[in-house]
């Protein structure tokens, strides 16, 4: 299985670092819950949190389940605490029947000043218990069609449009068929939109075959996040990863980050700083529970930062982890190989 790996990776390597291209000075437009917005090079960014996640699955869930005014009144003075910080822009991750609320983010956006952005997709781990009915039945091309629309037209009858792919896959070397489906959606949805794929994926294993199933439909690497990359151990993938020209996203810092510091030391030694992102993936209020524990946004700015630059890092550093690389990252443009 390792040789056939590697023998993987040499053929996506040589196929897509000849085909990568340049855009890495250029400045793209983003899409938020407020509308379309172009970043500054000095803007930050926390590019994985939530504000709200049900965990109910797929086939229970339902917008009764929560209050979405106790949601904006429990969820408001969290992401207020970080105005000091001079955050602009909040990507919240939560992916559709897991509780996205565009109407709960817009509200927020506009109460906080923070520019938001959410997602289309569908979020295939857990063993499918979050992919709705319809997906066993549909093709890659319908989900696709699905979520291009939310783009073009706006999600659950507003206007208000993604501005990334939300996906995930099972933590595994060989993907499903439901996987693989919900991975060729995304690339196809990709290619319509120009919208970055961001994969909940974990350790290694589960992220060369999504980046086959890229390649195989013509979208070049440095469209897809490896998120939850901080769960994978042999930091050589990291570089594998980065020689390709994938964004590699450490966003568990809400959690536990002292191991996300040495991978953070790691990759600036290795020179591949310009390939990683930065969050926490916290919060969130949960309607399951009747008393919210929320984890605060605040763990890079408070611990991680001080001790990145006490180990080395310029300002420029952390200007590369919090503003350049989301801004490339999250930018909307086409991404594919020629033909």
């Amino acid at each position: 299985m390792r040789k056939l790996i590697t023998l993987q990776l040499i053929i996506i390597s040589v196929f897509l670092i000849l085909t990568s291209g340049c855009d890495s000075s250029a400045t793209f437009e983003v899409q938020t819950v407020s509308g379309p917005d172009i970043p500054g090079e000095n803007d930050l960014w926390l590019s994985h949190e939530h504000i709200l996640v049900d965990f109910i699955g797929a086939d229970r869930i339902n917008p009764d389940r929560w209050d979405r005014e106790e949601v904006f009144r429990t969820m408001k003075p969290y992401l207020e605490e970080l105005k000091p910080f001079k955050i602009k822009y909040f990507v919240d991750a939560t992916p559709n029947y897991l509780a996205r609320d565009v109407r709960l983010l817009a509200s927020i956006s506009e109460a906080t000043g923070m520019k938001i952005i959410t997602n289309t997709g569908l979020y295939s781990a857990v063993n499918h218990k979050y992919l709705p009915g319809y997906v066993e039945d549909s093709s890659a091309f319908a989900l696709s069609k699905m979520w291009i629309d939310e783009y073009e037209n706006g999600i659950a009858g507003t206007e208000i449009k993604p501005g990334f792919i939300k996906i995930s896959v099972n933590p595994t070397d060989t993907l499903d068929s439901l996987d693989s489906k919900v991975v060729e959606a995304a690339a196809l949805t990709h290619l319509k939109t120009g919208l970055t794929i961001a994969s909940h994926t974990g350790p290694a294993n589960a992220l060369w075959p999504q980046l086959r199933i890229l390649s195989n439909n013509g979208v070049k690497t440095n469209a897809f996040i490896w998120v939850h990359a901080q769960n994978e151990e042999d930091y050589n993938n990291y570089k594998k990863a980065a020689e390709l020209g994938c964004w590699i996203s450490l966003d568990g810092m809400g959690w536990e980050y002292e191991n996300h510091i040495k991978k953070l030391i790691f990759a600036k030694n290795e020179g591949i700083l310009d390939h990683i992102l930065v969050s926490h993936d916290a919060g969130w209020f949960d309607p399951a529970k009747t008393q919210q524990k929320v984890q605060p946004y605040t763990n890079l700015f408070e611990f991680v930062i001080p001790k990145l630059k006490a180990n080395g890092f310029s300002d420029a550093d952390i200007n590369q982890l919090l503003s350049v690389n989301p801004a490339r990252a999250f930018g909307i443009r086409v991404r594919n190989m020629p033909k």
